[in-house]
This record gives C-alpha cells, structure tokens and sequence, in this order.
C-alpha cells in the first residue's frame, strides 16, 4: 500500500498533492486505529509518521510562509527524510469538553464562558463539538460550524467524580471520524481525574497515533491545596505537551479571550510534515521527535513522539 502510495504521488504530485494528504489523514492510511470498548488498542500499521506542527515567533505569535527546506525533522536523535509538506490555511475539527464534576461548582460560569468564547472565534469550515464530563461523558452539542451554543450548556450542573482520561479518549475516537486534517481537544478542568476506567498514559498514547493536539485550560481555583493543584496542573500539562498543544493556567477575562484567539488561529496555520522511518524496526518502542526550524528565536511544538508497531 505504501509501494502504491508513492507511485500515485510520484506521477501526480502536483496536481494531486492535496488530495493525497487529506485522504492519507481521512483514511489514515498511516496508522490504523483500533479501539476496544472495554480498553484501549493502538495498532500502528504502516510506517508514515505525519506530523501537524506549530511555529510560534517570541509573543507566541503563530509563523506563516515557512517553506520545507527550513524544517528538519529527528527521530531517536536521526534526521529523516521530509515526505510531505503542507502549510495551507485549512479547517480544523475541534472537541471541547467541559468538566462538570463536584469539585467544578463554582467555576461553571467561566467553564461555559470559555466555551462560547472559542466558538466565537472559529472560521467558516471549522467545526466543533462539545461534550461535558463528570462520572460519565455525555455530549452535548454535535459536531457544527456555528457560533451558536445550544441551550443545554446552561443547563449543565456540578456534579459527580472526574473522569478526565475517559472524556480525552471519547473525544479522540470522535475526532478519528472526521476528515479534517488538523484535529485539536480543548479540556476545561480543574484536573482532579478520580473515575477513569483508563490511564493516561493510554489516552496519551491513543491521542499521539491518532495526531490528536491537545489544549488544556485549568479550571481549578486559587482556593484549591497547594500541593493538590499542583498536581492537578502536571496532569493537565503533561497532555498538552506531549501532544504539541498548550497547558493554560487559570483563566479569566481579557487573558482568557486572547488565549482562545491564538488556540483558533495557530490550528488553522500550522505546518503538515510527513516521513517515512528510518528505523523499521516493529518493536513497539517510544520513538522521539524533534523537529528543528532554520530560523532563530522561533518556538516548535509538535507531539513528542509515538510507539513503533509491534510485530504480530
């Protein structure tokens, strides 16, 4: 399927260089998914790592008209091959999703309020989803590119245990099914994960095969123990790192609006990079990326890495 892949690409690259990207992401082509109902099963099947990745200048401003030949990209430490490129505009699928457990009560207003102000920003092809979290996931609005919220969200009450990994990984099957090809899960929480049926070093890692980038707001309030929220804040930042995202910290007024702004817009701007392996190995090991930009003072961030395939 690969042999195939590149003989399309080679005859037609020009002509039909977008198509071949987006349907390589529709399909995944690259990695094939699946998912237990009562676990979590990543298989990744074929060797084409594709990487959504942000440029941000020094006021963490998104960098556009960057071209191929100023990327490198590094696996293990061994720069490979760039494959593919792309640095269009185009549209993004996003999935908010709301904490709504016990610890959130009063920090629902500004949950709500974060969530209508990302919806303000979204372009016309974007398009987004909203779910709420407490003991269970549940959705509350469907995938749309309105601004409009629906009415449920003020419906929404405090209450029940956490389940912050279980929401993620909800989020990232639904995200598998769309065909945009930059993809994004927006969590307002206070991080307080205390009901998840899985780890989060799964949901990581069903996030990362999938090239889900994860944004995490922290909720939590300036109340909360010292050391509880300090570890509430690492869960929350070690999804948003680790999968090229952002970790924000508690949010409010103007901070709050500007960081939903640069959200929508650096989805919209980032940089599509695609190679194959050099190590072809299928042991099913933690392979790490780095990318470097030949320009200085700019920020790179893109998921840290995946697992190899294993063997059958």
């Amino acid at each position: 399927m690969i042999r195939y892949w590149f003989d399309i690409r080679n005859s037609f690259l020009i002509s039909h260089f977008s198509f071949l990207i987006s349907s390589s992401l529709i399909l995944f082509c690259f990695i094939s998914s699946v998912f237990a109902q009562d676990d979590d099963i990543i298989k990744v099947e074929s060797t084409l790592v594709i990487l959504n990745t942000t440029v941000t200048d020094a006021k963490g401003l998104p960098v556009s008209r960057l071209k191929q030949t100023d990327f490198k990209v590094f696996e293990d430490g061994q720069e490979q091959k760039v494959e593919v490129f792309e640095a269009e505009k185009t549209p993004f699928a996003a999935v908010i999703l709301i904490d709504t457990s016990g610890s959130m009560e009063t920090r629902m207003s500004m949950a709500r309020s974060a969530a209508i102000n990302f919806l303000d920003g979204l372009r016309p092809d974007d398009v987004t989803s909203i779910y709420n979290f407490n003991t269970k996931v549940s959705l509350v609005q469907d995938f749309s590119n309105s601004r409009d919220i629906t009415e449920k969200i003020f419906n929404l009450k405090a209450d029940g245990y956490t389940a912050l990994n279980d929401a993620i990984f909800k989020a990232t099957q639904e995200l598998e099914k769309r065909p945009e090809k930059r993809k994004a899960v927006i969590v307002l929480s206070d991080g307080a994960d205390n009901k998840s049926a899985r780890s989060a070093d799964k949901v990581l890692k069903a996030a990362l095969a999938l090239n889900v980038t994860i944004y995490t707001i922290d909720m939590s309030s300036v109340d909360t123990g010292g050391r509880d929220r300090m570890q509430n804040q690492g869960a929350l930042k070690n999804f948003a790192e680790k999968s090229g995202g952002i970790f924000i910290p508690t949010p409010g007024g103007a901070a709050m609006r500007t960081a939903f702004k640069n959200i929508v817009q650096e989805l919209g701007t980032q940089y599509t990079l695609g190679y194959q392996p050099i190590n072809t190995k299928k042991d099913g090991k933690w392979r790490a990326i780095e990318i470097k930009v030949a320009r200085p003072n700019l920020n790179i961030r893109t998921r840290k890495g995946y697992n190899a395939p294993k063997e059958k």
